[in-house]
C-alpha cells in the first residue's frame, strides 16, 4: 500500500483550495493560482432524474437566472458553509480533474481554507467532500490565519496582528500571534448580505425588483461606506413590482450607503467585540500596527475609514486583498506536514 501511496503522491500535485461562497481559487504548489472561478455549478437533470454537470465556474455563473427548467444553476456554498453537499463534491472533483487530469492515479493532498466559525459537522462535510472527490488526505486552515499569512503579516512572531477578511458569505476577524489564532470571530454577514440589503432597499424605495447580479454590480460600481464628496450614480434596470413592467431608475451612492449601513454596522460591532477581548499585551501591538482588511468586501469605498472612525485605530487595506486568503492557503502548502491533519490515511 505504501508503494501505491508514493506513486499517487509522485503523479499528483498538492493543492490549496480557497472554497469561498462567491469564488473558488485553486493553487498548485510551486505554480501559484491556477483556477479562480465563481463557486457556481450548472447541472442538468437527465431522463433518469440524475444530475449531470453542465458547466462550472464563470460559464455556470453566466447561466444564473437564465436557465430553462431542466437546468439548474446552483451556488453550493452559502454563508461560508456547504449548503449543497453533492454539488460541492462535484465542483471540487471538477477542479481537481482540471488541475491534475482525470487519471485514476491523481490523488492529491489538499489544504482547504474554512471559516473559523465552522462546526465540527460542517468541517466533516468539507473534508468528506474533498475525500470523495479524490483527495488522498485533507487538511484544514482557518480563514483568519490564511488571510493574515496572505496579507504578509508576521504571524509567527510574538506580536499581535489583527486581520478582518470580508468575503462572500462570512466576515472573519482574527488576532494572530506565535503562529496561532489568539482570538477569532466569524459572522455570517459579508458580501452576500450586502447584496441582499441592496436588493431589499431598491425594492422598498423604488418598487423595483432586481437580481443578485445587478445588486452586486451596484455594490461594486457605486457602493460606499462613507459619504462621498461627489456622489456616484447609475441607471438600474428591473421589473416594477406594482405595474409589472420593465423599467429603469437612477440610483446613487448615497442610496447604496444607506442600504448597506446595517450589515456594515454589524461588521464594525464584531470588530469591536474582538478588540475588547484582546489581551493587553497584544492590544498595544495592534494600536501600533493597525488593522488589516482583506477580501472582496474590503474594496467598498471608504470602508477602511468607516471602520477606523468606529474603533479609533488605523485601518489599512492589504495589497491584493481579493487573493490574500488564497495566497495564505497556498503558503500553507509549504508546511503541509506540520499542519494538524484532519483526515485519515488508509
Amino acid at each position: 500500500m505504501g508503494l501505491f501511496k508514493n506513486l499517487f503522491g509522485f503523479l499528483s500535485q498538492d493543492l490549496a483550495i480557497d472554497l469561498g461562497t462567491a469564488n473558488t481559487l485553486v493553487l498548485v504548489k510551486g505554480k501559484g493560482i491556477v483556477i479562480n472561478e465563481p463557486s457556481v455549478v450548472a447541472v442538468k437533470i437527465n431522463r433518469a432524474g440524475q444530475e449531470e454537470i453542465l458547466a462550472v465556474g464563470q460559464e455556470a455563473k453566466d447561466m444564473v437566472g437564465k436557465t430553462p427548467g431542466s437546468i439548474k444553476a446552483i451556488r453550493p456554498m452559502r454563508d461560508g458553509v456547504i449548503a449543497d453537499f453533492n454539488t460541492t463534491e462535484m465542483m471540487i472533483e471538477y477542479f481537481i480533474k482540471k488541475v491534475n487530469g482525470s487519471s485514476f492515479l491523481s490523488s492529491p493532498r489538499i489544504i482547504i481554507c474554512v471559516p473559523y466559525g465552522l462546526t465540527q459537522v460542517e468541517r466533516k462535510a468539507v473534508r468528506e467532500s474533498a475525500l470523495n472527490a479524490g483527495a488522498r488526505s485533507v487538511y484544514l486552515i482557518e480563514e483568519p490565519m490564511a488571510a493574515a499569512i496572505g496579507a504578509g503579516l508576521p504571524v509567527k512572531e510574538p506580536n499581535g496582528n489583527l486581520v478582518v477578511d470580508i468575503g462572500g458569505g462570512t466576515t472573519e476577524i482574527g488576532v494572530t500571534s506565535l503562529g496561532g489564532l489568539v482570538i477569532s470571530k466569524s459572522i455570517r454577514v459579508a458580501g452576500d448580505k450586502l447584496d441582499s440589503a441592496i436588493m431589499d432597499y431598491v425594492k422598498k424605495n423604488f418598487n423595483l425588483l432586481i437580481g443578485d447580479k445587478v445588486a452586486e454590480n451596484l455594490k461594486i460600481d457605486i457602493g460606499t461606506a462613507i459619504k462621498l464628496d461627489e456622489p456616484l450614480s447609475t441607471n438600474v434596470k428591473g421589473r416594477d413590482q406594482v405595474e409589472g413592467i420593465l423599467t429603469s431608475v437612477e440610483v446613487n451612492s448615497e442610496h447604496i450607503r444607506e442600504a448597506i449601513s446595517d450589515p456594515l454596522h454589524q461588521i464594525a460591532e464584531a470588530l469591536k467585540s474582538v478588540l475588547e477581548q484582546t489581551p493587553p499585551e497584544l492590544a498595544g501591538d495592534i494600536v501600533e500596527n493597525g488593522i488589516i482588511l482583506t477580501g472582496g468586501g474590503s474594496l467598498i469605498r471608504g470602508l477602511d475609514k468607516y471602520l477606523s472612525d468606529t474603533v479609533k485605530l488605523p485601518v489599512y487595506i492589504a495589497e491584493d486583498p481579493l487573493l490574500a486568503v488564497a495566497k495564505g492557503t497556498g503558503e500553507a502548502l509549504n508546511q503541509i506536514d506540520l499542519l494538524q491533519q484532519t483526515s485519515y490515511e488508509d
